[in-house]
């Protein structure tokens, strides 16, 4: 395969994942905060070290998970190889070393895995979203499967739905109040997609309720949004829609939607979203990133106008919006206390940017003052083209770990790693 035409797979495969539309900027609705003016790098805080196999050719890491898969102590990790069709196990074995095992193959363009006990048999099984084919397509070709844990660290197949659009994320949640886990499942789709919910109803089977039928959908989250105490779906979608809907739930399974939050500048760029407490309310909150790099132009790569903001839970399933700050290419929004002060501050990393540029952002930390102001601190400039980042204790010290999966879109291939643990410095 010659670099053009691999250049061009690549461009596919995140297009079909994460494409905005193609309008011109205008205003974001609920305009932003003005820009961070804020700024440190802090390229020392961290040592990196690749871990799994060295990769053969240019990765596809679409996703990655940190969760302690077989339940022996140890922080593992979860990841989708895109490209290989592979859901790959980083299995620690403790000193800091992790042995890589295939957990399955032929997963169809695995793109999102979420880890459950879903048959509720006490060991933990992973739910994969899959695409099953990477380019644009408008095909029912999209699929959910589960791989169920005998216990033993052996998982087999289970597809859970197939003929749809192309899926995209999953997560597992009792929705109907009934005492077992049901699904939520977003469709990208190319066209069309869909939010549903799959009832389950025993026995690895499930009934589906659609939600809403539009395409570009990003991220599902399930929190209890408006305080009743059931669960709710927040969904984020690209394309020309760039939204985020709030589906209400009444505790059986009945959801109410409705806009919580839109841009009118058609290519926002939305690339994911997380729900945390981030000012510590009692309330979850919603972060999101807009980084995707397709757009008017042929050329994958930054926008002015990326970067990360929060909704602002307001009681009720109302929210205010908030601008944290400016990322190019910005990706993989995660909440946790970085620097362990007792607020919750926001990393994330840049899937988009000028790469001929040694100093362009990589992986970035917004560290929330104590006003919920935030400071941009640049954590690395390599290796580049990261898409996706987790955040754990893998090694038990206490102190958190940064695991990242890297996805070049676009040349160069180089200054990259396939998987890497981020660990901070003990003389700090």
């Amino acid at each position: 395969m010659n670099l053009l035409s691999h250049t061009a797979i690549l461009s596919a495969l995140l297009l079909a994942m994460f494409q905005p539309g193609c309008a011109i900027p205008e205003v974001v609705l609920d305009s932003p905060s003005p820009p961070i003016t804020r700024a440190e790098v802090d390229l020392d805080r961290y040592t990196r070290k690749a871990i799994g196999k060295k990769p053969e050719g240019v990765p596809w890491i679409a996703h990655v998970r940190a969760f302690d898969l077989n339940q022996d102590g140890l922080m593992d990790a979860i990841g989708c190889e895109a490209k290989h069709d592979e859901v790959i196990w980083l299995r620690q074995e403790g000193n800091g070393q992790f042995t890589e095992v295939l957990l399955a193959s032929n997963m169809q363009a695995p793109v999102h895995a979420e880890i459950s006990d879903l048959d509720e048999d006490g060991d933990l099984d992973v739910l994969v979203s899959c695409m099953n084919i990477v380019f644009p397509n408008n095909d029912k070709i999209g699929a959910l499967i589960a791989l169920e844990n005998d216990g033993g660290e052996n998982f087999t197949k289970r597809i859970l739905l197939e003929g749809v659009e192309r899926v995209n994320d999953a997560k597992a949640q009792d929705m109907d109040g009934d005492g077992d886990l049901d699904l939520i499942v977003g469709q990208f789709g190319y066209d069309q997609g869909e939010v549903r919910w799959m009832e389950n109803v025993g026995h690895w089977q499930y009934e589906s309720h659609s939600l809403l039928q539009l395409s570009g959908l990003i991220n599902v989250c399930v929190d209890d949004f408006n305080g009743d105490r059931h669960p709710d779906i927040a969904a984020q979608f690209s394309q020309q829609w760039e939204e985020i809907h709030l589906f209400e739930n009444d505790g059986k399974g009945n959801f109410t939607s409705k806009i919580i939050w839109g841009s009118t500048n058609h290519d926002f760029a939305s690339s994911g979203m997380t729900v945390a407490d981030l000012n510590q309310d009692g309330m979850p909150d919603i972060v999101f990133a807009n980084g995707d790099g397709f757009g008017p132009t042929l050329k994958p790569g930054p926008r002015p106008w990326h970067g990360l903001q929060w909704l602002k839970n307001t009681g009720d399933g109302n929210f205010n919006y908030n601008r944290i700050g400016d990322l190019a290419g910005a990706y993989s929004p995660v909440v946790r206390d970085i620097d362990q002060d007792g607020d919750q501050d926001v990393l994330s990393v840049s899937a988009f940017n000028d790469w001929g540029n040694s100093e362009s952002d990589s992986l970035v930390w917004f560290r929330n003052d104590e006003d919920q102001g935030f400071t941009k601190v640049t954590l690395a400039h390599e290796p580049i083209q990261l898409l996706t980042i987790d955040f754990a204790d893998f090694d038990g010290d206490g102190v958190g770990e940064i695991i990242s999966g890297c996805f070049p879109s676009a040349p160069p291939f180089e200054r990259i790693n396939r998987f890497a643990i981020w660990k901070e410095r003990t003389s700090r």
